[in-house]
């Protein structure tokens, strides 16, 4: 079985030495891993375009949407596994290939089922990407700057989802849809340059660098049926949180779909500790650092991803802005988590507060800002703003400090594996986030409709039973209610979840200070009484 980092001793990776060029590498490879963020978003704002120029129904849409998130969420341990074993420059540099080949097919694409199976290739790409950015972030820079480093790599993330809808909108106004896809290749061509020329190569071989004439591939056999059992479970559970809004959360699909992901993630737990030689190492989950940065991790991807889900529907169907005002309006969120990364506010003050203390105070922050976004934002963007900037330093704070912290509890030789781990629970606490967060709004909106609107399952439909304005009010109110309630859950989910992470944290911090106290000799009395 492999070695598992203890709480002890978590495990870092220490370059030999560190590149020259670092920062310029963390420069290309956020550059890259923006372009996989942005089309997260950035296809929604196409939608009109999508249905009128390639006659595309609404299931159509639908998987040129999801086509993308779905294949990667589903190939991200496999991704970080390749990336460990076969090179995290030789994956990073396929991702930027692929993602850059299905761009253009995307922009080309003459039909939906052209472009959903475009979209799908990006997915691909974009799963070797995740993994491999984060694993090089950990190869070419030591334990003073890492942190720093991680919080530049976690603000693209923030920036990204932000500004997605945003140049989408821009493209749309004076090009073509296809012009969504093309403006990622002329970044997939200076990526691939810039790291085929500055990134240094490594392998699971160790810490050091890959030796020229090495085959990685032939030190152990590949864990087929673990990726396979993997990549059904993941599908299986994203399709069926992605599809719950739409189709209904009992209804079959959903149920079915959920089923299949939760029993492909059971069989391939059980796999992975009988198998000789694991794609990911269960054991690793007896780690209390792992596990506290894991539980946090999902909590804060769960408060990022419901609370965006919320706040797009608070602008504009509460304070009726349109989409691209509702953009802007968001674009304090990314812009101060920025402002904190990359001035290395973060990266500072871990240092003085440590990694538990880093964590309860960024996700308290996340979890006051949505509750002043619920308190103060119903009537004006005033208390908004407040709590979105609140919620931007939250994030800024934790967010790397959890990348940083499940990284550091998996050995170096399974770096890409830890950055599938990381990019998975963002997948997964995201999705989660907006199916909960969803439901209890969706609940609370029914709880409150007049008797007219009864029944409606959503708020244009309720407001066309409507007679008056009186009953146009109370509709109206009655969501709004459903999104000041959902956003209080979320906070005190991310609240809790912020203790429980830093508790387990400071357990293990605990721990490793005692294991590494050497042992008293018998009889002997501790420093302190031998000098009274």
């Amino acid at each position: 079985m492999p070695s598992v980092a203890s709480d002890a001793t978590p495990a870092v990776l220490q370059p030999p030495g560190r590149p020259a060029a670092r920062w310029l590498i963390l420069a290309v490879i956020c550059l890259a891993q923006l372009t996989v963020i942005l089309d997260n978003t950035v296809l929604n704002v196409a939608i009109p375009s999508l249905t009128e120029e390639l006659g595309a129904t609404t299931v159509d849409v639908q998987w040129m949407i999801n086509a993308y998130s779905l294949v990667q969420s589903g190939l991200l341990l496999i991704a970080g596994n390749s990336a460990d074993r076969y090179g995290r420059k030789k994956m990073l540099l396929v991702g930027l290939a692929l993602f850059g080949v299905a761009s253009l097919a995307a922009a080309l694409a003459t039909s939906p089922g052209l472009l959903i199976a475009a979209r799908a290739g990006m997915g691909i790409g974009g799963a070797l990407l995740v993994t491999t950015t984060l694993a090089v972030v950990m190869q070419i820079f030591d334990d003073a700057e890492r942190p720093r480093a991680i919080g530049i790599w976690s603000s693209v993330n923030s920036l990204g989802f932000a500004a997605g809808p945003l140049i989408g909108g821009s493209l749309l106004d004076h090009f073509w849809w296809g012009s969504l896809f093309l403006v990622n290749l002329p970044v997939a061509v200076i990526s691939l340059v810039a790291v085929a020329a500055l990134v240094p190569e490594s392998t699971s071989r160790g810490d050091s660098l890959a030796l020229p004439g090495t085959n990685p591939s032939a030190r152990t056999p590949v864990d087929l049926l673990g990726a396979l059992l993997s990549m059904i479970g993941m599908v299986g559970v994203v399709f069926a949180i992605i599809s719950g809004p739409i189709s209904g959360w009992l209804s079959g699909r959903v149920l079915i779909s959920a089923a299949i992901g939760v029993a492909g993630l059971t069989v391939f737990a059980l796999w992975e500790l009988r198998v000789p030689h694991p794609m990911l190492d269960m054991h690793f989950f007896r780690n209390r650092r792992f596990i506290g940065a894991v539980s946090g991790g999902i909590l804060v991807a769960f408060g990022m991803g419901g609370s965006m889900f919320l706040l797009t529907q608070h602008l504009q169907l509460v304070l009726g802005y349109g989409p691209l005002d509702a953009g802007l309006r968001m674009a304090p969120l990314a812009v101060t988590v920025i402002l904190v990364n990359f001035t290395g506010l973060g990266a500072r003050l871990i240092r003085r507060f440590g990694t538990p203390g880093m964590i309860v105070s960024g996700m308290s922050l996340l979890a006051a800002g949505l509750a002043a976004v619920s308190l103060l934002g119903g009537t004006g963007y005033g208390g908004m703003l407040c709590g979105l900037v609140v919620m931007g330093v939250g994030i800024a704070l934790a967010m790397p400090t959890m990348a940083n912290a499940i990284m550091s509890a998996i050995p170096p030789a399974k770096a890409g594996v830890g950055a599938g781990v990381n990019g998975t629970l963002m997948e997964f606490g995201q999705g989660l986030g907006v199916a909960v967060l969803g439901a209890v709004l969706n609940s609370r909106f029914a709880a409150l409709l007049p008797l007219v609107a009864a029944g409606a399952g959503s708020l244009p439909a309720a407001l066309a039973r409507t007679r008056t304005d009186g009953e146009r009010t109370a509709v109206h109110d009655a969501f709004a209610s459903g999104i000041g309630t959902g956003q209080l859950v979320g906070a005190a989910a991310v609240f809790l979840g912020g203790l429980l992470a830093a508790v387990l944290l400071r357990r293990a911090e605990r721990a490793g200070r005692d294991a590494a106290q050497p042992a008293a000799p018998p009889g002997a009395q501790p420093a302190a009484a031998a000098a009274e």
